[in-house]
């Protein structure tokens, strides 16, 4: 194998293909992934880890789906929310009704999931940008029409199906820290897998996709295949996190938590954290699942110093408010996110006090 030395830096093939060629990045996940598995299950009550923790894992999984849908194939999606819906429903049926073990539920659910992208994504092929957006907003309401309509797939009224005690093999999982280590191996192998795909042949043809269609069209990659991989794959990934919310959140699959406005907030989080960005989707959706608790206790703290001011209405809508607020406001200065952000702080740290 050979070398080039360039000053102090020791560079090859191999290293620059390296799933993470930093060792400040290598450690870093490292000690990350230690704690995430040592360190929260002890540190934090259930509360947190029921409420807070699943609930952040699980939005990540599917922000990254949906990022490489927006992010890296350059495909506006507004239904995300309802092909989590199909996926819940899909692995809470498979488990509950016809005995398959839980993790090939969960997988089967994605795999329906995937299998109902690809037919809405059929559009893709013809269509883009605002035309695209409406697609898959039809696609929203036809599916929680469906869901809620079909006795066989909603089970009645209210579309509700409660999932039964969850076990792999003769292990139980009935406590919030079991069900943490469960959402967090699935969403740390989806991860890597997600690490790995962006950087292989499918990533670039997607990014190809985005930054330019015809000259991709022009240079060999086939938008009819990449396109219908995309919306497969991205809905694979909300599918999963789909089942994970029914199984480990909610304890049930119940077609109104996956409604219209679930879709924006998934796209709120790419946005905010960072399209065609791995980590822009943990650093949004960890951003949206804090917000309203910082909301919350900036304004109960209002509300001591003025409470006439804190009004019902204003508890009620200041989350939608800054989060819109917040939107804008990451297209305008930063539209690559706080990804970006902190690449751009990393860079300066590494470099620092020589920073220039």
């Amino acid at each position: 194998m050979f070398y080039r030395e360039t000053g102090v830096f020791r560079e090859s093939y191999a290293a620059d293909m390296a799933l993470f060629p930093v060792p400040l990045d290598r450690w870093g996940v490292l000690v990350l992934l230690l704690f995430a598995c040592l360190g929260i299950p002890y540190l934090t009550s259930q509360y947190w880890m029921g409420s807070l923790i699943i609930p952040f894992l699980i939005f990540a999984l599917s922000a990254l789906g949906l990022n490489f849908l927006t992010g890296y194939a350059g495909q506006l999606s507004l239904g995300h929310a309802a092909f989590m819906g199909v996926g819940a429903y899909g692995a809470v049926i498979l488990y509950a009704r016809y005995a398959i073990p839980l993790l090939p539920s969960l997988l089967g659910g994605g795999v329906l999931a995937a299998a109902v992208g690809a037919l809405f994504g059929l559009p893709a092929l013809r269509i883009k940008g605002f035309y695209l957006a409406v697609s898959t907003l039809a696609a929203q309401f036809v599916i929680e029409w469906v869901i809620t309509h079909v006795k066989w797939i909603g089970g009645g009224v209210f579309a509700t199906i409660d999932t039964p005690p969850l076990r792999i093999g003769g292990w139980l999982l009935d406590t919030p820290a079991e069900k943490y280590y469960l959402t967090l191996a699935i969403v740390v192998g989806l991860t890597i897998f997600a690490k790995n795909l962006v950087r292989s042949r499918v990533g670039r043809a997607w990014m190809a996709i985005r930054d330019r269609d015809i000259a991709a069209e022009i240079m060999g990659i086939s938008l009819f295949r990449y396109k219908l991989l995309a919306f497969a794959v991205s809905s694979f990934y909300a599918g999963v996190a789909g089942g994970l919310m029914s199984f480990t959140y909610y304890a049930a699959a119940n077609i109104e938590e996956f409604n219209l406005l679930l879709s924006f907030r998934v796209l709120g989080m790419i946005i905010i954290g960072g399209m065609g960005s791995v980590l822009g989707s943990y650093l949004g959706a960890g951003f949206i699942v804090l917000l309203p608790i910082f909301i919350n206790q900036v304004l109960v703290a209002l509300g001591k110093i003025a409470g006439r001011l804190v009004t019902t209405d204003l508890l009620a809508n200041t989350e939608f408010m800054v989060f819109g607020a917040l939107i804008v406001f990451f297209l305008i200065a930063e539209p690559l996110g706080l990804a970006r952000l902190w690449q751009t702080l990393k860079n300066y740290l590494r470099l620092w006090p020589f920073p220039y």
